[in-house]
């Protein structure tokens, strides 16, 4: 592959991340400042249903966590959010993260990704956001944040002019609002905080996680019918 002209359908590496994370529909996206966590919160995903998680660079512990999570439970898909530089970039892949999450559309952070073949999902919520990510060969995108931003009638808007484009919107997605997302066939998946709130995580309430897991897996099976 060509690395500097983006993410090719030839590149199946990359392409397999993004089929695992459309079956799965929805990524967590986690805040964790307790390393200790990391792993029970992880099992509680994958008994949930979703063996999928965004640990985001909010906190100083994200990338350690990350880590943890690769090593003890490698079923887990792992990414990492809130990317803000390059240097985070060769942490989080180093530490075991296996795809990218940025709030906004860094063309450095970018093109450093598809230079060195790391699948990269930016945050875009304007046309020229999208149209820079498509110029670099990205065919999905985060849109962020989502419900303040004009939701699924946005997306819609969008998606008529950039046929190939595809969305994981995140920002105000819960369980009483996931499913209108998940219908519409250019969502990919939904980046959520609700099923591992700072509550739930606090607490070690994984039995909790588990079950909201399960509930929005369900949500999404019956959104797609």
């Amino acid at each position: 592959m060509d690395r500097g002209r983006g993410l090719h359908e030839e590149d199946s590496e990359l392409n397999d991340i993004l089929k695992q994370i459309e079956q799965i529909g929805v990524v967590p996206v986690i805040a964790i400042s307790d390393t200790e966590k990391a792993v029970p919160l992880a099992k509680a995903l994958l008994a949930g249903g979703i063996p999928c998680a965004e640990v985001t660079f909010r906190t100083a512990e994200g990338e350690e966590c990350i880590r943890r999570i690769a090593k003890e439970v490698p079923e887990v898909l792992l990414g990492a959010g809130t990317v803000l530089r390059i240097e985070q970039v060769e942490r989080a892949v180093k530490a075991g993260a296996k795809f990218i999450v940025s709030p906004g559309f860094n063309p450095k952070v970018v093109q450093y990704c598809v230079d060195n073949g790391i699948l990269m999902v930016p945050g875009c919520s304007t046309p020229s956001d999208m149209e820079a990510a498509i110029e670099l060969g990205l065919d999905t995108v985060k849109f962020f944040p989502a419900e303040q931003a004009g939701g699924l009638a946005y997306i819609k808007a969008c998606a008529a002019p950039y046929t190939g484009l595809k969305f994981m919107p995140t920002g105000g997605i819960n369980a009483g609002n996931i499913g209108k997302y998940a219908a519409f066939n250019k969502i990919t998946a939904c980046g959520g905080s609700w099923m591992v709130s700072k509550e739930l995580l606090g607490a070690g309430n994984f039995e909790e996680i588990t079950r909201l897991c399960k509930e929005a897996v369900q949500i999404i099976r019956d959104a797609r019918r």
